[in-house]
């Protein structure tokens, strides 16, 4: 209890130092201060102590599993694991909000440590606006989220956490994703305070640059950790399916992509300063609108907190409040940069950056109306409906080819302007080659075998370009490593999909079923207690064509509280295929639903979206 009280009382001390800095920040602003004063640098590392006290009493209030906390009460218990108890703060809705406000103070502290070279008043609106942000989501958790609230008399035991978010995937993926979420808050402070101070040059794109740079590879790490979850634990044995949640993250991605492209060249041209502003205002919109859709219950997911109207509505007006204020701004202060622009040529370096930036614009259309249509459908008409994969392949594939040759070309074209003589014949060969080779790979295996060639064949160029690229020191190695990436889980996800075979059957203890050429054996089950769940685990054998024997343990997980059965894959992964076996208990507690899956390719759809991370690394490392 007495944690409770410290971290309820340092949100409070948290609070009024934030209104503090935000009244102090705008008084040295006007007050033309050619230097920020030690005071600010003071307050400044005050609030964040503050919320690190908060977020640690809430720590240790569910290590020690103190029921008198409702917080602690809803989502713990005293069975779990500790190390279950720990990710169960911010497994929650107030947990993951305090999570929020600890990573954005973190983030304007950092800032002003890190931007000592970049004009003082500059900085002071920087921690102006970031304050605005930092005081509502000290009100949404003092008001309508607060983690910290009492319960009397105080319960014996706690409810628990949902099983399927006991998981060390999902207990690491909140934070990650948070710092990509969080770290565009600070681009869209920063891109409001230069915006007002006509600040928007080259030297400012290279300083936001490696904050846009932080942000993209924490937020694409994280959305991989996401995926992988969803993977092994959800038990269909997918790694993404549009869910709901699953696209708000998706969509910040997309925008801080084009961005992160944009900032290279507003950096280079001093070219696309609005457009640079305008999708700086966009990713954070969206990052704040995925936590508006999840913490509001409207959407349905199993990633959703929770579902309370008032914490949506609080939300979304303080949402509707940034958007207005930064837009207001952008129309106020927009014009003063308009008359340096230069001229666009038509094959450059820049024009292929704009145009892919296009497609990002024209993929995260898709992936927003898919996301809100079936809300407003239901607001509208009540009816329900659900936008799944066919919608969105339909919209997105055909787009993707092209896509990929712009991403192929652009690297190469020269800044300012290039020309048609340069062009290597050669590439054009190599082009029609890929096709060729990808409409060999996929001819007796897809039913829209264009579609499907020119993508096997766009992403095959890719990859060949980007590996001639690797060996000429005059290309950025960071953007040429993502590009490699990005054309390997193209391909990856071309073949899994293609080339996966699945056997579902009904099966008792003892049964064997004939799958294709293999052969399915279910031979046993163990019955085993855990620490906070019973476990039912199976023995399989698969029997291939060549007499090759594979073993695969799939389980069934009891728990005590809440009281909740979850279904654990076996999945046995090598360098080309998974398999991947997962099983469901039927009435009568004899008969399990038996779901065994090849995958191929599966691995490496983790490997590229790992090296496209690395290459943000690499970039983010990379002295300019």
């Amino acid at each position: 209890m007495i944690s409770s009280h410290i971290g309820y009382y340092s949100l409070i001390l948290g609070f009024i130092l934030s209104i503090s800095l935000l009244i102090y920040s705008i008084y040295c602003f006007r007050k033309n201060n050619t230097k920020i004063n030690q005071n600010i640098f003071s307050i400044l590392f005050l609030q964040f102590f503050t919320v690190i006290i908060s977020f640690i009493s809430l720590v240790y209030s569910f290590v020690i599993s103190d029921f008198s906390n409702e917080t602690v009460y809803n989502n713990s218990h005293t069975t779990k694991p500790i190390f279950y108890k720990i990710s169960g703060t911010w497994g929650n809705h107030e947990g993951s909000l305090l999570l929020w406000l600890l990573v954005l103070t973190l983030f304007i502290f950092l800032f002003i440590i890190f931007s000592k070279k970049q004009p003082t008043r500059y900085r002071l609106l920087s921690i102006f606006f970031q304050q605005i942000i930092i005081c509502g989501f000290f009100l949404f958790l003092l008001l309508t989220s607060n983690p910290f609230n009492f319960l009397f008399p105080v319960p014996n035991e706690g409810l628990g956490l949902n099983p399927i978010l006991q998981d060390p995937a999902l207990a690491i993926h909140p934070p990650i994703l948070y710092l990509g979420y969080v770290g565009s808050s600070i681009i869209f402070s920063a891109s409001l305070a230069s915006l007002v101070q006509n600040n928007i040059n080259s030297l400012w794109a290279a300083h936001i640059k490696k904050w846009i740079q932080i942000a993209w590879v924490f937020l694409t790490i994280g959305i991989l950790l996401g995926s992988i979850w969803a993977y092994y634990e959800l038990g269909w044995g997918g790694f993404w399916f549009w869910d709901p949640v699953e696209n708000v993250s998706l969509m910040p991605w997309l925008c801080l992509t084009a961005l992160l492209h944009t900032i290279i060249v507003l950096e280079k041209r001093s070219l696309l300063k609005s457009w640079t502003v305008i999708l700086s205002i966009a990713t954070f919109t969206l990052s704040m609108s995925g936590t508006f859709l999840v913490r509001s219950g409207i959407l349905n997911s199993v990633h959703t907190f929770a579902n309370d109207p008032k914490r949506g509505v609080f939300i979304l007006l303080f949402l509707f409040g940034l958007i207005l204020l930064s837009l207001i701004l952008f129309f106020i202060y927009q014009d003063k940069e308009n008359n340096s622009q230069k001229k666009f040529f038509l094959i450059s370096k820049e024009t292929s950056i704009l145009v892919n930036n296009w497609f990002m614009m024209y993929f995260l259309s898709v992936v927003l109306i898919g996301t809100i249509y079936p809300i407003f459908l239901e607001v509208l008409i009540n009816e329900k409906i659900s936008i799944g994969p066919p919608f969105f392949n339909k919209l997105l594939i055909p787009f993707l080819a092209v896509f990929l040759i712009f991403m192929s070309i652009g690297p190469k074209l020269n800044w300012i302007k290039d020309n048609f003589e340069k062009i290597k014949y050669l590439r054009i060969i190599l082009f029609f080659i890929c096709i060729i080779l990808s409409f060999y790979l996929i001819k007796k295996t897809s039913s829209e075998i264009l579609f499907t060639s020119v993508i096997g064949g766009g992403a095959l160029y890719l990859l060949f370009i980007s590996i001639e690229d690797l060996f000429k020191k005059k290309y950025n190695i960071s953007q040429v490593i993502s590009h490699f990436g990005f054309s390997l889980f193209i391909l990856s996800i071309l073949f899994n999909s293609l080339f996966s075979t699945e056997f579902s059957a009904n099966m008792k203890v003892g049964q064997e079923l004939s799958f294709k050429k293999d052969q399915v054996k279910f031979l046993k089950i163990k019955i085993s207690e855990k620490e906070n769940y019973k476990s039912v685990i199976a023995n399989f054998e698969i029997i291939d064509e060549k007499e090759n024997v594979i073993s695969l343990y799939p389980e069934i997980r009891i728990y005590n509280q809440p009281n909740i059965l979850t279904s654990e894959a076996d999945i046995i992964s090598s360098v080309f295929s998974d398999k991947f076996m997962v099983i469901n208990l039927l009435k009568g507690e004899e008969i399990f639903n038996i779901r065994y899956q090849t995958k191929p390719f599966m691995i490496w759809i983790w490997i590229s979206t790992f090296l496209i991370s690395f290459g943000g690394i690499l970039g983010l490392l990379k002295r300019n």
